[in-house]
């Protein structure tokens, strides 16, 4: 039973990491990344479609993506998908391939996005929290269910807070990362 509850909480956690990860992956850097596109859609025959799924994604340098369509009248449309997301990114289309310079990162957006990036990790943090307290919870209920003693809920109770510790602790180890990555120049 206790095992059962641990790998529970400990697959919250690792779901709350994993979205942390994918929302950094987001916050754009002074690099050209292909995830950085991820979030967008495209409408394809009336159906909004990933743009890695209509499009060929790469990185041409280190400030520059480029895009292939694999439908050529798709162009205009991917175009106006990626001006349209809130990434500030301008494509620049020479026939069938679309360049995305990225910009370079203003003094003020990285401290926007220094500052996304702890709110998300901060998001992170409360999910992992959310699951410990779902943890504790159960174990709680199985004592006054009387199905487990009181030292076996310590017991699960320590091992819940050091899996919570070392999630915590790699959160911020993301958040460290992230920040020295938009802090690069």
């Amino acid at each position: 039973m206790l095992e059962d509850i641990q790998k529970d909480a400990d697959s919250r956690m690792q779901n709350s990491l994993e979205a942390l990860g994918t929302n950094f992956n987001k916050i754009r850097t002074g690099r050209a990344h292909p995830s950085l596109l991820d979030g967008i859609k495209v409408s394809y025959y009336g159906a909004d479609t990933p743009l890695n799924q209509v499009a060929n994604v790469n990185v041409e340098d280190a400030r520059t993506l480029s895009l292939t369509a694999w439908d050529r009248s798709m162009i205009p449309d991917i175009e106006r998908a990626i001006m349209k997301s809130d990434l500030g990114l301008n494509p620049a289309t020479a026939g069938e391939v679309i360049r995305i310079p990225m910009p370079a990162l203003t003094e003020e957006t990285r401290k926007g996005y220094i500052k996304q990036a702890r709110s998300e990790a901060e998001a992170a943090r409360v999910s992992i929290r959310n699951a410990r307290r779902d943890a504790m919870g159960m174990l709680k209920d199985m004592v006054k269910d009387k199905e487990i003693s009181e030292d076996d809920e310590r017991r699960g109770q320590d091992q819940i807070q050091k899996l919570t510790d070392s999630f915590v602790a790699r959160v911020e180890e993301m958040l460290t990362a992230k920040e020295a990555d938009l802090l690069e120049i």
